[in-house]
C-alpha cells in the first residue's frame, strides 16, 4: 500500500490516523485493525477487528447510544 494513501487514512469511529501492522490497518486509539483486500484497505467498522467485535456490529461509531436509542 502507497504511503500517500496510508498517510491520509483514519479510523472511522475516532478519527486517528492508522498504522501498517502485519496485514492490515491498526487504530493505535481505539485499537481496532482494519483488512487489507487485494491492496485496498478496508477501512469499514463492520470488517474491524477489536474493539465491538463481539457482537457489537452495529457500533454507532464510537459513540455511545443516546437515551433515545438505549430505549428503542
Amino acid at each position: 500500500m502507497d504511503d500517500e494513501l496510508l498517510a491520509i487514512l483514519a479510523c472511522p469511529a475516532c478519527h486517528t490516523s492508522v498504522e501498517r501492522q502485519d496485514d492490515g490497518l491498526l487504530c493505535p486509539t481505539c485499537g481496532r485493525l482494519f483488512p487489507i483486500r487485494n491492496g485496498i484497505p478496508v477501512m469499514l467498522l463492520s470488517e474491524a477487528e477489536g474493539p465491538g467485535d463481539a457482537g457489537d456490529s452495529a457500533d454507532h461509531g464510537g459513540e455511545k447510544p443516546s437515551a433515545h436509542q438505549e430505549n428503542s
